[in-house]
């Protein structure tokens, strides 16, 4: 299975990003494109990025009534995007909807996945903030079963949950880990981490990093750094 490093492109402009991307020269990274930058750019900068030769990770973490989670799928999907994702939160019956609409019109799609809990939840909130009083890696585990259920390819999922999405899941069920900060790096406002080798190690798939890379002092190096402590 590919495994990569993902950037989270978290600006609130196309003239930030495309500064920033610049950087790179003739690397062209895989990026995610999330909520802020989606809702201030628009599809446009879905496209531009494809045009430059960009993988991208869509990450709107849909969740809604299972048709209107078809209809927009069935809208990205014209996106040419390479991954999405939804909450598996709305069901495995919004899942499977979701899954239909992505589907284009020559049986290709991107890849799908579900987010199962934020990592910057941790059982305190689960418990107070949602009323979910089972053990956070428990409800992890089942909303990861009922995604592989409902036909997804992965969850998004803490880092330290992602050796056990395997075990539970299957080894070809994609685990894709934000909250990867470097050692001697800032966790933010993640509250469960892990150091890129570490991801590594108990079989993250893709690696989402931010701020470690985009706030950097020389970005393109902390990018390397990441790829080569992440893939070897």
């Amino acid at each position: 299975m590919a495994k990569d490093v993902i950037i989270a492109l978290d600006f609130d402009t196309k003239e930030k990003v495309f500064s920033f991307l610049d950087l790179f020269k003739d690397k062209k990274p895989f990026v995610k494109i999330g909520m802020e930058l989606f809702y201030a750019e628009g599809a446009e900068m879905v496209r531009e990025l494809k045009r430059r030769g960009h993988k991208i990770f869509l990450d709107l973490k849909l969740h809604d009534i299972p048709n209107t989670v078809k209809k927009t799928m069935h809208v990205l999907s014209g996106l040419d995007v390479d991954m999405t994702n939804l909450h598996a939160g709305g069901t495995k019956k919004m899942m499977e909807f979701a899954l239909e609409g992505l589907i284009r019109e020559d049986g290709t799609r991107p890849i799908l996945i579900a987010v199962t809990q934020l990592t910057s939840t941790d059982q305190e909130a689960l418990e107070n903030d949602l009323l979910i009083h089972e053990p956070i890696d428990r409800v992890v585990m089942h909303y990861a079963k009922n995604a592989k259920d409902a036909g997804l390819d992965g969850v998004v999922c803490s880092p330290l949950e992602a050796e056990k999405v395997h075990s539970t899941c299957g080894e070809n069920f994609i685990t894709v880990t934000p909250g990867v900060r470097f050692a001697d790096g800032d966790k933010g406002d993640q509250k469960r981490v892990m150091t890129p080798a570490e991801a590594r190690k108990i079989g993250s798939d893709y690696i989402v990093v931010g701020r470690p890379i985009t706030a950097a002092e020389d970005p393109v190096a902390a990018y390397e750094r990441c790829v080569k402590e992440f893939l070897g």
